[in-house]
């Protein structure tokens, strides 16, 4: 089969790579079929221990496979083999022949990939007749633990430097895969975050719900309604640090002006509920965000006209913090706008953040155990039907968030770090949920990577201020 340049980039999309080692001699070829009904669109054949005799019996049988759905099937390293089954091409790695003399033996209708880690070899491959590129390891993999890491910056000046799809190879799962956000790439290339995976069918479809958002090279987007603090360490300062560590872009809209550093509060101004309106309006008729959190909102009057934005211009994911006492102890939200964050607000949320202070508030009970957690979820979860994650940061023995969702507990567990600068942590946690959310994760793996980022951000122990002073948002730049 024929595939020019167009559909070849489009085939790059989602890339798998065989391997034998989570399947039976039986299920392999049933496996693989599975993930190719289910949105795998090109597929490698690697099996470096096969005999001959199984390499072609499973060549054969993939090559069949792939011409029902036309998608490309190419050879792991041997030209012989390709030759032999009619592969539509081989992917041939540095340590093998060169490209040229792959080429020479191929002819010119047959695909050729080439294994790269530099802008020189990736030249030199296009230049010697690839028709597409893998670069790797992009991160940490159990296939090939002796992998050096190629970087972003890399990553991305590969794909500047030639006129073939990219593909990028090398650990990378539906819990990293959007990392690669901005680096030009047209695929992903995978093992083990399909095959490795008790449900096969639900990975490929993941997978290729996240890798469409990645190919389409439009930076994810995130708007922040919130207070500001003119110290930086929380609101949309801290807001908009944690979107750009998150390689997404960020707009505000101001709720308040808070006059406040690291050791309290001591003034806020809050804006016309009018001119709250009109920077929603201006930003989503204009760059649509893709997630919205939601932190200091004082007021029934503010809170109301969040609610009605919320309705007209109804965004894809809504992180609300419901901020009621600031780090320093410092009173946020009016005492008659706590019901009306929960009858107007709360209900809209995808997804709501309470530390054990506010899900007191919110539930009407006192929280001091893991079971008091759980239990304080449910009695939200009586007006609130969307995803609860309570922080339970304020623990004496640990750090572990509890989100609960209808009855389903999922718990994610963090050791206690002994630094009292905390100062924005609610902000920074909301606000890494939503940018995650805004790359297309879904709510569970939003909130795991979005705690080992403020992990890392609080373990990098900044000291700052005189106070509780803020996080280093940017530990990872």
């Amino acid at each position: 089969m024929k595939f020019d340049k167009a559909t070849l980039k489009e085939a790059m999309k989602l890339y798998l790579v065989t391997d034998r080692t989570w399947s039976s001699y039986q299920d392999f070829v049933s496996h693989v079929e599975e993930t190719l009904a289910n949105g795998v669109s090109f597929l490698q054949l690697r099996e470096k221990e096969a005999s001959d005799q199984d390499f072609m019996k499973y060549g054969q049988a993939f090559k069949a496979l792939c011409e029902d759905r036309k998608i490309p099937f190419v050879i792991n390293d041997r030209v012989d083999m390709a030759l032999a089954i009619d592969a539509d091409g081989v992917h041939i790695g540095q340590g093998d022949m060169s490209a040229l003399q792959a080429r020479e033996l191929l002819g010119p209708d047959k695909i050729l990939g080439v294994s790269v880690r530099t802008v020189e070899q990736a030249q030199k491959a296009v230049d010697e007749g690839a028709d597409y590129l893998g670069v790797g390891a992009v991160f940490t993999t159990s296939t090939k633990l002796d992998a050096s890491h190629v970087g972003f910056e890399t990553l991305k000046a590969i794909t500047q430097a030639v006129d073939v799809p990219v593909v990028a190879i090398g650990g990378i799962g539906a819990h990293n895969v959007m990392e690669l956000s901005g680096s030009g790439v047209d695929g992903i290339a995978v093992v083990s975050a399909i095959l490795g995976q008790e449900d096969r069918r639900q990975a490929t479809h993941t997978l290729g719900q996240l890798t469409d958002r990645l190919v389409q090279h439009d930076m994810p987007k995130v708007l922040t309604i919130a207070g500001s603090d003119c110290s930086g360490g929380a609101g949309i300062q801290a807001d908009l640090k944690t979107f750009a560590a998150h390689k997404c872009y960020g707009m505000s809209v101001i709720t308040a002006l808070t006059a406040q550093n690291t050791t309290g509060v001591y003034g806020v101004e809050n804006c016309t509920p009018a001119f709250i309106e009109n920077q929603i309006d201006c930003v989503f008729s204009d760059i649509e965000p893709g997630a919205v959190k939601i932190g200091m909102v004082s007021s029934v009057d503010i809170i109301q006209s969040l609610a009605t934005k919320l309705k007209e211009h109804k965004p894809a994911a809504v992180v609300v913090d419901p901020v009621m006492v600031s780090t320093s102890g410092s009173k946020l939200l009016d005492d008659d706008a706590v019901s009306t964050l929960i009858s107007d607000l709360i209900p809209l949320a995808t997804v709501i953040t309470p530390n054990l202070s506010e899900a007191e508030i919110l539930s009407g009970m006192t929280i001091e155990t893991r079971e008091d957690m759980v239990a304080a979820a449910k009695k939200i979860n009586t007006y609130y039907d969307g995803h609860i994650l309570i922080k339970g940061g304020h623990l004496d023995t640990d750090a572990n968030d509890l989100l609960y969702t209808n009855g389903e507990e999922v718990w994610f567990t963090g050791a206690k770090i002994d630094n009292p600068n905390t100062h924005g942590t609610g902000c920074t946690l909301s606000s890494a949920i939503a940018s995650n959310l805004a790359k297309g994760y879904s709510v569970k793996h939003s909130i795991g990577n979005a705690k080992a980022y403020l992990t890392g951000a609080i373990a990098d122990k900044m000291d700052l201020g005189k106070g509780r002073g803020p996080l280093n948002h940017g530990y990872k730049l």
